[in-house]
């Protein structure tokens, strides 16, 4: 089973569209750091990028205790601010990728099999449809805050 972990670390977006792809910078960046600081045996890190989520949410493997999603959400706060979401805490429509499908409910499903948060991000700018490679000042400075919510998360810090 290719994603076989007790914890998977999703990160989910697009990096053609700017800070949507917030989550995938991010899993580079914790895979950077997990080779100078190896992090546990069980945890996964998985780049989704924009496909992943519909095969990662469809496909729940009975080893998984907990997934910790990485995206980009929309929600009150400065462009470049990261916090923790429980499941229940993403109203409905606020959490949609770059194609608009909504993916509160698989979340919500998943949330019936093992623990699910989201280490969201508020973008300050997502270019879809237009092209533009890499993040913006503000969601770059915001990867750092990211992992270490992941690493506490996971349970190294």
């Amino acid at each position: 089973m290719p994603y076989s972990a007790e914890i998977i670390v999703v990160g989910c977006g697009n990096i053609l569209f700017a800070d949507d792809g917030f989550g995938p910078e991010v899993i580079k960046a914790l895979g950077d750091y997990s080779k100078e600081n190896p992090l546990p045996d069980n945890v996964m890190l998985i780049d989704a990028g924009t496909g992943g989520p519909h095969f990662v949410f469809s496909l729940p493997h009975e080893e998984w205790k907990k997934m910790i999603v990485v995206d980009v959400v929309q929600f009150n706060a400065e462009p470049g601010t990261v916090r923790k979401f429980s499941v229940d805490e993403i109203p409905e429509g606020s959490y949609e990728n770059v194609h608009s499908w909504p993916v509160n409910q698989p979340l919500h499903d998943l949330a019936n099999v093992c623990e699910v948060m989201v280490i969201g991000c508020k973008p300050e700018h997502i270019s879809a449809p237009d092209v533009e490679m890499g993040l913006t000042k503000s969601v770059e400075d915001a990867i750092p805050e990211a992992i270490k919510l992941i690493l506490k998360e996971i349970g190294v810090s």
